[in-house]
């Protein structure tokens, strides 16, 4: 449902830099329809059995150009919808909010946003210049920390102490259950790494673990 939030007219901004960990193009498994990923790179929690630690430190990873990005994020012709993730998107929400304004003014793509912020947070206290902005993109917020033993392996919440937030109406019709959907997962294999897409369960996460540590070893 739409919010009373006061329209702001800022132009987009394609000179913006981020500092990416990773990007997905053409994914289902973060999100309704078929989505490109923006993973950043750099966050200020350390939730226990987070499934990136090594996406927390602040340290330059990948630094690019908003323009660039954007264009290799719709690369696909089929993309309608952009998911930002981390790392924690709000650390970067400047940035962010001008890469989904360059997005838009290439193609009327839908957002979605992870953060561990909540959503009183960064309304009252913005941890970061920009986060207003990214949330007047934003048309659907998944806020909160993960807690590992809330985890109940269900929908695109980490865990069921986190909060689906439909700041547009946008998708809220879409039929798409963002809570209790089954969780689904894909596997990129790219030249120099793997990268895992979706919201893995307890269960997924042991099981690659097992087959990890198995190539490690040799057995």
């Amino acid at each position: 449902m739409r919010d009373d939030r006061t329209e702001r007219v800022v132009e987009p901004d394609a000179g913006a830099v981020l500092n990416v960990a990773a990007t997905c193009v053409g994914t289902r498994a973060l999100g309704p329809g078929l989505r490109s990923v923006v993973w950043v790179q750099g966050c200020p929690f350390r939730c226990r059995g987070c499934v990136a630690p090594e996406w927390i430190p602040d340290r330059p990873a990948r630094l690019v150009g908003v323009a660039e990005l954007a264009a290799e994020l719709l690369a696909a012709p089929d993309v309608d919808g952009v998911t930002f993730s981390g790392g924690e998107p709000m650390a970067q929400a400047a940035g962010l909010a001008a890469l989904a304004r360059e997005l838009r003014a290439r193609r009327d793509v839908s957002v979605v946003c992870f953060t561990g912020f909540t959503l009183a947070r960064l309304r009252n206290r913005p941890p970061a210049p920009g986060v207003a902005e990214l949330l007047d993109q934003v048309d659907v917020l998944i806020d909160g920390q993960y807690v590992a033993a809330l985890d109940n392996g269900r929908g695109l919440r980490g865990s069921a102490n986190q909060v689906v937030h439909h700041l547009t109406d946008r998708l809220a019709g879409t039929g798409y259950d963002f809570e209790q959907r089954a969780r689904s997962v894909e596997i990129r294999v790219g030249d120099r790494d793997v990268t895992l897409v979706g919201v893995p369960t307890a269960a997924l996460l042991a099981r690659l673990d097992q087959v990890l540590d198995r190539r490690s070893t040799g057995s």
